[in-house]
């Protein structure tokens, strides 16, 4: 293979790691710009919001992605001189810089899909350049473009004139991805290399050379109609690496001195891979090369492969439990501690596995500053958002199925919830209005909150249009938790006309949809003039959870371990039952409503004596569930049910046993909505299609 193939097989392999990373660059670059707005004088986000633009441009430039670097120079000209603090940062600047931001990540996608760029995307991306120059105040902006210049405008001369430039390159240059023929390679786009002399001289002996070490020093000469900024700006993502120094064309004029720089990236990081957001925001002169180990270390795993080893884990747990029953039936006591052992290893791995994929919300919800920052200024509202819980963490699988569904209640909120600073004046509240995400563990499961404090859900029109919609038989006035559910029914919608953000009726009855699929449930309370509230609960992950075994009759079933708070006593004659299987029994002289699962599912079996009474915890309450037999705890493997128990209610999955019997797994939220309901009243609590779960049995 030709050292060009080489290349161009490695150019293939590294590059999706760059789309991923650059990524993750662009989307700090955001999250830094917002805050900005709010600190515009606060230099650390100003530095880090030009080491992140830095780095998109340097590892763009290795791949010889030219349209991007040569667009990011225009964004790290503006801003490098708000970093200097030769221009102030203002509001208009915020949203040009939005806007280019939006623009690397175009350009990005478009070279991953190998697109082209149509004439309409080059005026757009010309008419931002011209913006940024215009906010730098800098009239040499325009001609340090680091990239290919037209011919004939470089730099404002017609002529070529020759520079000589001598440059070395330090040790870890290729450890920290550098590659200094692309760097020669890209000067070609600026003129022609009539010269170039190689210095051997820092070479070590063959059997002392390391392969991984760079020597390289040369010089040469370079014939360009390009300024010196625009020759200065190839090297921008090398410098650091590299000891420098341009001699201009006579008449001799000031250069730049030699750069002699210490080495800043780890000696280990990937020769594809730009630093990490973290990383980019580090102040350069502080990295130091990893030692021993001591500083924390990453490594990126795709998801499939972490999805198949969790997916190994679950049927190692089954496995295991299978194992513990048979050592139990032995009754040999170096086997049955022997398992126990085992089964404790299985756990600790089990919760190690899972946390791999566990990740903060907070980044999710981060997403939604820009959404509600353009929202508002569409819609012409003033709109403060407020994350809280931003920290509490969540199956990845999960993060990413939730986003789209958030992202639709943020703007839902943003439209219909929030008035106008004229509206909300009038009805004696701040012109600005608030919007709070938040996020926090119960029982189990994680509790996200969409609150507002606008004009509520206006429930007479809601209601109108359910008769004009025929949803509700005219005249006819449903209880005040029906109506809010008619929100969730589809193609319903409130808008008086049809905008980008809403009046078609499509939305609500999808995000609805795809809770559900998470096992999830949605509910919404309101207050008109004061605002709603939308509780979304959702398991913590998708794959493996602690639970608590129980029997009624020969069936089994299983609790979320975290939603169990006790278990009490009870006589079956002391407990009346509805035809339901609903009643009421004591604790601690409070009535606590109880659901007898033996009447609920029509299970055939005779009725003991004295029952168990889990009480549960969900949706901010308290219940009971009567019970045969108590198991213990359950290392809980979640399958998915069949089609044709999709309709059972109160269940969101099932489990198969160490004895390969399979166990149902409750839902205890819907659960609670037939245990506390009765007959014939509907809840707002929508939730999963596996159960009814809005919808109480009847008797």
């Amino acid at each position: 293979m030709s050292t060009q193939d080489a290349d161009q097989s490695f150019i293939a392999e590294a590059l999706p790691a760059f789309i991923s990373e650059s990524g993750e660059q662009l989307e700090a670059i955001e999250q830094l710009l917002l805050e900005l707005e709010d600190q515009p004088e606060n230099g650390e986000l100003l530095g880090a919001l030009f080491r992140c633009a830095h780095t998109v441009k340097g590892s763009a430039g290795i791949f010889g992605l030219d349209e991007v670097v040569a667009f990011t120079h225009h964004v790290e000209t503006l801003l490098d001189r708000l970093r200097d603090g030769l221009v102030g940062f203002t509001p208009d600047m915020g949203t040009l810089l939005l806007q280019c931001n939006d623009q690397i990540r175009f350009l990005i996608r478009l070279a991953q899909s190998g697109g082209a760029v149509s004439a309409d995307e080059a005026a757009a991306r010309a008419s931002l350049e011209t913006r940024l120059q215009a906010f730098s105040g800098d009239a040499s902006a325009a001609s340090a473009v680091a990239g290919p210049a037209p011919e004939g405008v470089a730099g404002g001369d017609s002529a070529a004139r020759v520079w000589t430039l001598q440059v070395g390159f330090l040790t870890d240059t290729f450890r920290n991805g550098m590659d200094p023929l692309a760097i020669l390679n890209y000067l070609r786009g600026l003129g022609a290399i009539t010269r170039i002399h190689c210095d051997r001289s820092s070479v070590p002996s063959l059997d002392t050379l390391d392969p991984e070490s760079c020597h390289l020093a040369f010089g040469f000469e370079l014939e360009t109609t390009a300024d010196q900024a625009a020759i200065e700006a190839a090297f921008s993502f090398v410098r650091e690496d590299c000891t420098l120094q341009i001699t201009p064309p006579a008449p001799p004029q000031a250069c730049a001195p030699a750069a002699m720089v210490a080495v800043t990236a780890p000696a280990d990081t990937a020769s594809a891979a730009p630093a990490t957001p973290e990383t980019a925001r580090a102040p350069a002169a502080n990295a130091k090369p990893r030692e021993g180990g001591e500083e924390q270390r990453f490594i990126r795993v795709q998801a499939d492969r972490l999805d198949a080893v969790i997916n190994l884990l679950g049927e190692l747990v089954i496995a295991g439990a299978g194992a513990s029953l048979l050592a139990r039936q032995s009754r040999q006591g170096s086997l049955i501690e022997a398992n126990e052992q085992i089964n404790q290893l299985i756990e600790e791995i089990r919760n190690g596995t899972l946390q791999l994929r566990m990740v903060p919300i907070g980044e999710t919800f981060s997403r939604f500053r820009r959404v509600v920052r353009d929202t508002a200024a569409e819609l012409g509202k003033e709109v403060q958002l407020e994350i809280v819980g931003g920290d509490t963490e969540l199956d990845k699988s999960v993060v990413e199925r939730i986003a789209d569904p958030l992202m639709h209640l943020v703007r839902n909120a943003l439209d219909h919830g929030l008035e106008t600073p004229e509206q909300r004046m009038a009805a004696g509240k701040p012109a600005q209005g608030r919007l709070i995400l938040s996020a926090c563990h119960e029982s189990g499961s994680i509790l996200i909150r969409i609150t507002d404090d606008g004009r509520g859900v206006q429930r007479q029109k809601v209601l109108a249009r359910a008769w004009e919609r025929g949803l509700v038989e005219p005249g006819v006035v449903p209880a005040d938790a029906d109506i809010l559910k008619l929100i969730f029914e589809p193609g319903f919608s409130t808008a008086e006309k049809v905008t980008n953000l809403s009046g078609r009726g499509v939305g609500m009855d999808v995000v609805r949809s795809n809770i559900e699929a998470l096992r999830g449930t949605v509910q919404l309370t309101s207050e008109e003039g004061a605002g709603s509230t939308i509780e979304i609960r959702l398991p913590l992950t998708l794959a493996i959870i602690d639970g608590f075994l129980i029997g009624v009759g020969d069936s089994r079933f299983i609790f979320p371990l975290d939603a169990v708070v006790e278990v009490i006593e009870s006589r079956t004659d002391h407990t009346a039952l509805d035809a339901s299987g609903r009643g009421v029994v004591e604790l601690r002289g409070q009535p606590l409503p109880v659901v007898n699962l033996r009447t609920l599912y029509a299970l055939e079996s005779a009725e003991p004596d004295r029952v168990s009474v889990v009480v549960i915890r969900a949706c901010g309450t308290r219940y009971g569930v009567m019970v045969d037999q108590l198991l213990g705890q359950h290392q809980t493997v979640i399958k998915p049910l069949g089609r044709m128990f999709r309709s059972l209610r109160g269940m969101s999955g099932s489990s198969i046993l160490g004895n390969g019997d399979v166990a149902l797994i409750f839902d205890v939220a819907s659960l609670c909505q037939l245990a506390m309901h009765p007959p014939g009243r509907s809840a707002v609590c929508l939730s999963s299609p596996s159960a009814t779960l809005a919808t109480p049995p009847q008797s």
